[in-house]
């Protein structure tokens, strides 16, 4: 059920008996010379939609600039600072508690966002106000983007590339695969990305000339489609558990005993 095609009628019975709710979130920056910035926030949506069509939980629009600072060389990009950014997430998810929902999943695309995502999601459970985790798509399915792939890439590479071929093939630049590959990176466990064992860059271009990593030619239509589904199998799976849980129990655990200030 999408939250913005309803009357608030609608909205009514629905919180009379639902107290989920699903949140997508992505980035709009660069993915390189074949994929559009939309990527990831177009994976993010689709999926949650797909998601809530399957379960019947409350999908909101969708977060569509991130914290992408990261990748800002590149033309178009855009970001929030993070502060700011968990300061938007948190109030807009706790404006769905003020309407009864007290779960919420963060259906998210984008891995500047991750960090941040648990944060909002402590904030909100250590005050007692509802419980919301963060979910990333091909961390629900490691196995599968492994089997399909040599060279998956952590941005740009053949799993987003194929996800897109299947959600927008008409945005994808083809033709611009082999340039994809060539000027990017296609292995990221080189060894001079890391000094004595410290990360000594910040920046995406410090590791890539065009701003993507991996093999993007491996990517198919048919390896999208098989990554989409799969993921929406996770995403169903966790909403249907989340579902089920007794709210008391995603609370945040009591202080061991004995309790302070007990033997005073």
């Amino acid at each position: 059920m999408y939250i913005a095609d309803q009357t608030w009628p609608d909205l009514g019975d629905y919180v009379a008996e639902e107290s989920l709710a699903v949140v997508p979130l992505g980035s709009t920056e660069q993915h390189g010379p074949h994929l559009p910035l939309a990527t990831d926030h177009l994976i993010a949506e689709s999926l949650a939609r797909a998601a809530t069509e399957r379960t019947g939980h409350l999908c909101t629009p969708t977060v569509n600039v991130g914290v992408s600072p990261h990748h800002r060389q590149f033309h178009g990009t855009m970001w929030v600072d993070a502060p700011q950014f968990r300061d938007y997430v948190e109030s807009m998810t706790r404006n769905l508690a003020y309407h009864g929902i007290d779960r919420v999943v963060f259906v998210n695309a984008h891995g500047g966002n991750v960090q941040h995502l648990r944060e909002v999601g402590r904030r909100l459970r250590d005050d007692g106000t509802m419980y919301a985790i963060e979910w990333m798509w091909d961390e629900s399915i490691p196995d599968l983007v492994r089997e399909l792939f040599d060279h998956p890439g952590p941005h740009g590479g053949p799993k987003e590339t194929a996800m897109i071929l299947h959600i927008a093939r008409e945005l994808v630049e083809e033709e611009k695969l082999n340039d994809a590959r060539d000027g990017g990176t296609v292995d990221l466990s080189r060894d001079d990305v890391r000094k004595h064992g410290s990360r000594t860059f910040y920046d995406a271009i410090e590791n890539s000339n065009n701003g993507v990593f991996g093999d993007q030619t491996d990517a198919t239509p048919e390896a999208g489609a098989t990554l989409f589904e799969a993921a929406t199998d996770q995403l169903v799976a966790l909403l249907e558990w989340l579902d089920a849980q007794p709210f008391s129990d995603l609370m945040a655990p009591a202080h061991v005993d004995p309790q302070p200030g007990e033997r005073r």
